[in-house]
């Protein structure tokens, strides 16, 4: 259950159907950073729009531009190819000046792609993943179709009431393929597999466990509230506390979005949750594949952690441009999917030839 069509919606039935990806431009995202840069040190970092080309590609040109090893490139987080999207990178360049950022627009435009420097400084640190303070989107869906009132009245619900903080498709790799390929890797254990490889496939097991968790509880109806013997996690961190049982207080605290339910994010160790939030939990992943995919990640070495299960955008806003064209513009933090805000609305499905790729920051 990893597809946006196979997970309940909290907020009611489709209100609408609709296309997006038609132009990179209907895509854009920029990231919001988490520090200035230093002014000095050996690391360049730079900020980089780019369209037409994948973190990865960019990453590996910017190795050739500035002749270092690509574990010299640092980045926050990944972006699609079928987007506008500005981010962060940084390139370590001990005793060395800057190198021209016109060649490296050039070495873009070269191969076909779009690039463009937007500030360039230096720093003391590379820049690790999950650097960011989160991410601005601008998307722009076409092709609506769907009564504008609802629509309207569906955006403010999502606006004031959040969203399910499922982890998107792009998680899962394409068709969902890579909890299959997961539960391979947990069945052979000896077999090699690249390490990049087996961060993604561990990656995605875990994310689909805590998609089952969430989907369980928004068919119940909890997943913004809290249950007996539940751990909360502070909004804008990733700090948590309890178990603790919702009351007066947390419940005011919860209702204002200062405090969020959560869901496990499964590896070693003892669930945190006790009481009915424990049952709920277990429950929703004792199935065979279930079972299999916690012991494989357990095998695997990581600890339990977790997430919290509700998602509330900032500042969303919306525009019509047309009859059929909508754009809607909010901001989510680190390692939150933008999916998860549009399945709320209906079934958007990409332009053709336009696939998700990337993972947004992480987470």
């Amino acid at each position: 259950m990893s597809g946006a069509d196979a997970l309940p919606r909290a907020h009611g039935d489709a209100v609408l159907t609709a296309t997006i990806r038609q132009d990179a431009e209907d895509f854009r995202v920029d990231e919001l950073d988490a520090f200035a840069p230093s002014g000095q040190g050996e690391h360049l970092l730079l900020t980089i729009e780019k369209r037409g080309m994948n973190t990865a590609f960019v990453a590996r040109l910017l190795a050739q531009w500035a002749g270092v090893d690509e574990r010299a490139v640092g980045y926050a987080g990944l972006k699609d190819r079928h987007a506008l999207t500005t981010q962060r990178f940084s390139v370590q360049l001990p005793g060395r000046a800057d190198p021209d950022a016109a060649v490296l627009e050039a070495m873009a435009s070269g191969a076909g792609q779009g690039l463009r420097v937007l500030a360039a400084a230096r720093h003391s640190r590379k820049l690790p993943r999950g650097a960011l303070a989160g991410n601005r989107f601008a998307l722009t869906l076409r092709e609506v179709q769907g009564d504008r009132a609802a629509i309207e009245s569906r955006l403010q619900t999502i606006a004031a009431a959040g969203v399910p903080n499922y982890f998107g498709e792009q998680r899962f790799g394409h068709g969902g393929g890579n909890v299959g390929k997961a539960l391979a890797m947990f069945a052979a254990p000896r077999r090699r597999v690249a390490r990049e490889q087996r961060a993604m496939l561990l990656s995605s097991a875990r994310s689909a466990l805590f998609n089952r968790v969430l989907a369980a509880r928004v068919a119940a109806g909890h997943w913004a509230t809290g249950l007996e013997g539940e751990v909360w996690m502070l909004d804008g961190s990733r700090s948590v506390f309890g178990p603790e049982a919702p009351g007066a207080a947390l419940d005011a605290r919860a209702a204002a979005h200062d405090i969020h339910p959560t869901a496990p994010l499964w590896g070693r160790g003892v669930l945190r949750t006790t009481g009915e939030a424990h049952a709920c939990e277990l429950a929703a992943l004792e199935d065979a594949e279930a079972l299999a995919l916690r012991a494989g990640l357990e095998q695997a070495g990581l600890d339990q952690d977790r997430r919290a299960t509700r998602l509330v955008p900032g500042t969303l806003t919306w525009e019509w441009r047309d009859a059929a064209t909508l754009t809607l513009a909010f901001a989510l933090p680190a390692g939150c999917y933008a999916t998860a805000v549009l399945a709320e609305l209906g079934s958007i499905h990409n332009a053709a030839g336009r696939q998700d790729t990337a993972v947004p920051t992480d987470g």
